[in-house]
């Protein structure tokens, strides 16, 4: 589905706030580059750049809650999230900065929530809106590594290049997850088998 009618909220700078007010220093930081390169990859793909702005402004809100405040929350607000998402408290962050997104700051328009409920996860047939935001927390420039970065940015040259990087970005986590041993949500695993086929 295509939303069309999105109202650009009119109040960033109290976001920016909020935030700032909010998050640790290198997270907010890590926020305004996510909206940058939202935007930048909006562009690329033809996407609305305002909707990309509130997205990648707002995905990681929750982030710098304590793992029993975020989980007070989805166990009140959220009971659609299932019990695998909670295997690894690295992604809790998601539903709720959704649930803010909403409830915090009036965001209505579904594809805004929807990109930063699965930033994390991600899931089987993202919207090409939900990928990019997944792919500019990824790459934004601030806080993550610049060679990374370039060689998704690289890739988004190539035919099928938006599932090119985002299978680079599901490599690179599943290995990173598997390092730490953290658990892996089976969501994660079936989007990175459908990627196999979809990047060809």
């Amino acid at each position: 589905m295509v939303y069309t009618n999105y109202t650009k909220i009119e109040n960033i700078e109290d976001i920016k706030r909020w935030l700032k007010e909010n998050l640790c220093e290198e997270r907010y930081i890590h926020s305004l580059g996510t909206m940058d390169t939202a935007i930048e990859l909006a562009q690329i793909f033809k996407l609305n750049e305002n909707k990309a702005q509130t997205a990648g402004l707002l995905h990681d809100c929750a982030k710098c809650f304590s793992n029993e405040r975020l989980l007070s929350i989805i166990h009140k607000h959220i009971p659609e999230v299932k019990d695998c998402e909670l295997l690894n408290y690295k992604t809790l962050h998601a539903p709720v900065s959704a649930y803010l997104a909403q409830n915090q700051f009036g965001v209505e328009d579904r594809e805004i929530l929807d990109s930063i409920r699965w930033h994390t996860l991600g899931r089987c047939n993202m919207s090409n809106f939900e990928k990019i935001i997944f792919l500019a927390d990824k790459i934004e420039k601030n806080t993550r590594n610049l060679e990374f970065r370039n060689e998704c940015l690289s890739l988004l040259q190539e035919s099928n290049g938006l599932d090119k990087a985002l299978l680079l970005c599901f490599e690179s986590t599943i290995k990173s997850l598997v390092d730490r041993k953290l658990a892996i949500c089976h969501i994660t695993i079936d989007v990175y088998n459908n990627l196999l086929d979809s990047a060809k």
